[in-house]
C-alpha cells in the first residue's frame, strides 16, 4: 500500500478513536452520571488523559498539510505530527494506568472523600466484593474502572496506529510515495 493511502487510512481510523477518548474523559467527571464538586473527583481525571493525550495530541496525526506542495516535506511533517500523537497516547496510557491503580476518590461512609484502594498489597480490580466500601458517589468504582479501561485500551490502539504513521512518514520521506499526480493534490499527510 502506498504511503499516502496508508496515511489517509490511519487518519480515518484515529479520528473516531480520539473522539472516544475525549468522551470517556468527559464522562469520568460525572461519576454515575451525576455532578459532584471538583474536590470529590479523582485526581487522575484532572490530568485530562483522554482530552489532551488521546484526543488533542492524536488529532495532530490527521491534520491536512495542504499548504505544502512538496510531498517529501509533507511526509516529514506527517512523521513529526504523528510523533506528537505517540507522545499523547503514551500520556493517556500512563495516566489511565495510574487512575486504575489508585482507584477512585470516594466517601466510605464517614463523609470524608479518600482513596480507599490506594497503597494496598493486592489490586482492588479483581475483588469486586470490596468495591462496596465506596458509598458515594454510587457505583464510582465501576464507573472509573470501565472508563479508565476504555482510555487505556483505546490509547494503546492509538499508539500502535500513530507509531505506524511515524514509520509510514519515514518511508515516505526516504522512498517517496506511489501516488499519481492527481492524487497528490488531495493528499493527507497523516
Amino acid at each position: 500500500m502506498c504511503t499516502g493511502k496508508w496515511a489517509k487510512c490511519t487518519a480515518d481510523l484515529l479520528f473516531p478513536l480520539a473522539l472516544c477518548c475525549i468522551v470517556a474523559n468527559i464522562l469520568l467527571f460525572f461519576p454515575n452520571g451525576k455532578v459532584w464538586s471538583t474536590k470529590k473527583i479523582t485526581e487522575a481525571i484532572w490530568y485530562l488523559p483522554g482530552i489532551i493525550g488521546g484526543g488533542i495530541l492524536v488529532k495532530f496525526c490527521f491534520i491536512k498539510h495542504n499548504f505544502c506542495t512538496n510531498l517529501m516535506l509533507q511526509m516529514m511533517l506527517s512523521m513529526v505530527m504523528s510523533g506528537l500523537g505517540v507522545a499523547g497516547t503514551l500520556y493517556c496510557i500512563l495516566v489511565s494506568v495510574v487512575g486504575l491503580q489508585d482507584g477512585p476518590l470516594c466517601d466510605t461512609g464517614d463523609g470524608v472523600f479518600i482513596y480507599p484502594f490506594s497503597n494496598q498489597t493486592e489490586s482492588y480490580l479483581f475483588k469486586q466484593e470490596i468495591w462496596e466500601v465506596c458509598e458515594q458517589p454510587e457505583n464510582v468504582v465501576l464507573w472509573n474502572v470501565v472508563l479508565f479501561s476504555i482510555l487505556l485500551g483505546v490509547g494503546t490502539l492509538e499508539a500502535v496506529l500513530s507509531l505506524t504513521q511515524v514509520t509510514n512518514g519515514l518511508v515516505g520521506c526516504l522512498c517517496g510515495t506511489s501516488m499519481n499526480h492527481r492524487q497528490r493534490q488531495s493528499h493527507y499527510c497523516s
